[in-house]
């Protein structure tokens, strides 16, 4: 995995205002079917892992857990973060090629 080439597409997704973080934020993004693709922290706790997977899952929404809480929270520009959804069909190919890099 690329870490410095996600966490740079990550930040312009954010700036573009493409990405939701936040609890409730990304519980509400994906109950609305807004959401296209979830990233969990890895170092997130396994009850949240678990009901962030089942949310998505429930929606075939694809799901990775990679980087840290800090990681994702810096990637964007904010706090420790324990999910993250991206709501924009562009950014999906350049975060799962440098996931999968």
């Amino acid at each position: 995995m690329n870490q410095q080439k996600l966490m740079s597409i990550l930040g312009l997704a954010q700036k573009a205002g493409k990405i939701v973080s936040g609890d409730f934020a990304v519980q509400g993004a994906l109950k609305s079917g807004k959401a296209r693709l979830l990233i969990i922290a890895n170092d997130a706790s396994e009850s949240t892992k678990k009901e962030y997977q089942y949310l998505a899952g429930a929606r075939n929404i694809e799901t990775y857990c990679v980087l840290s809480k800090e990681q994702l929270g810096g990637a964007i520009g904010k706090a420790l973060r324990a999910a993250v959804v991206i709501t924009d069909e562009g950014f999906i190919k350049p975060i799962i090629l440098s996931i999968q890099d």
